[in-house]
This record gives C-alpha cells, sequence and structure tokens, in this order.
C-alpha cells in the first residue's frame, strides 16, 4: 500500500492499525502531529533542542504503550501526554537544581575532597568511554550536538542527513547512554548530572 494512500485514513483508522504493527500508520500520525506538539512544548519550555528530544520521546512512548491506554482522540491524547512531559520535566529540572545547589555549597564548604575527586575524574572517563562506544554515526551526530553545540539543521547540512535522522539519533544516543549509565550508586549518579550540567 503506497504512503499516500495512509493521507486518506482517519486518526483512529490510523491507530487500529498502528496497534496491528503497521509502521506506515505510525509515521502517518507523526507527519500529522509532530510539528503542532514540537511547537506547543517549545513554547512551554523555550529551548528548541530540548524541545525536540521530549517531542520524540512523546512520539516514542504513544508507539511503544498507545495499545495499553484507549486513545479516542489522537490530538487529545498527544497534547496531554506532552503536558505530563513537561511537568515531569520542570520537576526533575527542580530537584536537580536544588541537588546542584547543595553540592556547590558542598564544595564551598571545603568538603569537596580528595576521594569526591576522584569519583569525578573515574564518572567523566566512564562517560567518554560510554560516547565512544555509540555506533559512528550516532556517536558524530550526539558529539556534533552536544560538544560543539550545533543546532539539528547545522548537523544535518553538514553531515547530508535529514534533521528527522539527526533528531532520532541524538534521542537513541541520550536513551541509550541514560541506560548503561544508571546502573551507578545514588552518588556517582548525582555526580554525573553535576558534570554534565558543567558541559551544557
Amino acid at each position: 500500500m503506497k504512503k499516500s494512500r495512509y493521507r486518506s485514513y482517519s486518526d483512529n483508522e490510523l491507530v487500529e492499525q498502528m496497534f496491528q504493527g503497521d509502521r506506515n500508520s505510525f509515521a502517518e500520525l507523526y507527519d500529522r502531529y509532530f510539528a503542532v506538539i514540537y511547537s506547543f512544548v517549545r513554547k512551554m519550555l523555550r529551548d528548541s533542542d530540548q524541545a525536540e528530544d521530549v517531542t520524540q520521546e512523546i512520539f516514542l512512548a504513544f508507539y511503544e504503550n498507545g495499545t495499553q491506554t484507549p486513545v479516542k482522540s489522537v490530538r487529545s491524547y498527544l497534547y496531554q501526554s506532552a503536558r505530563y512531559a513537561i511537568v515531569d520535566l520542570f520537576r526533575k529540572q527542580k530537584h536537580q537544581n536544588n541537588y546542584l545547589a547543595g553540592l556547590q555549597d558542598y564544595y564551598h564548604k571545603g568538603a569537596w575532597t580528595t576521594d569526591d575527586m576522584l569519583i569525578e575524574r573515574e564518572l567523566q572517563h566512564r562517560i567518554e568511554q560510554e560516547v565512544d562506544g555509540l555506533p559512528p554515526k550516532m556517536r558524530k551526530i550526539f558529539e556534533l550536538s552536544r560538544r560543539q553545540y550545533l543546532s539539528n539543521k547545522e548537523i544535518a547540512d553538514q553531515l547530508s542527513l535529514s534533521e528527522g535522522t539527526v533528531r532520532q539519533q541524538i534521542h537513541n544516543a541520550i536513551v541509550r547512554l541514560r541506560s548503561r549509565l544508571t546502573c551507578y550508586i545514588w552518588l556517582q549518579v548525582m555526580v554525573l548530572l553535576w558534570w554534565i550540567g558543567k558541559m551544557l
């Protein structure tokens, strides 16, 4: 079935076929709603790159978990998911900022010991190892985004890729790194967040 035929289907028809494993149906829903959901998230976050990451996660969750929740209106479902994602992000950022403030106070009071610095260096080394272990294409895109601070469009132009491919590769890299690094104990994870905060 040609992709153009999917454009004539209603949202409910596409959802039904998507839940049966039809990826083209999901692709059509993605094309219909990505721009409006991204625009909504970007307006709330005021950060284009972060909005892209959040929007990608919303659609990924929709595709992977949609069968567990009845979807009467795709638009309403995605907007509601976006609201939940934004609230969750703000909550996490608040906790992280509180921790970083406490960590800074901890450092200025002279409690930052040699052992703590060794832990930080060890984590930095581990992060570098995990980034180096990414597939070559994914690693290149991730480094251009997070280390050279290029926009998705600049990366796409430089590597002759679509912006959608760049967004997906960055998202996949973040998911992979997050999965690999969550095995650390609580203190190590907190120091990791502090280090990432310095890099951003």
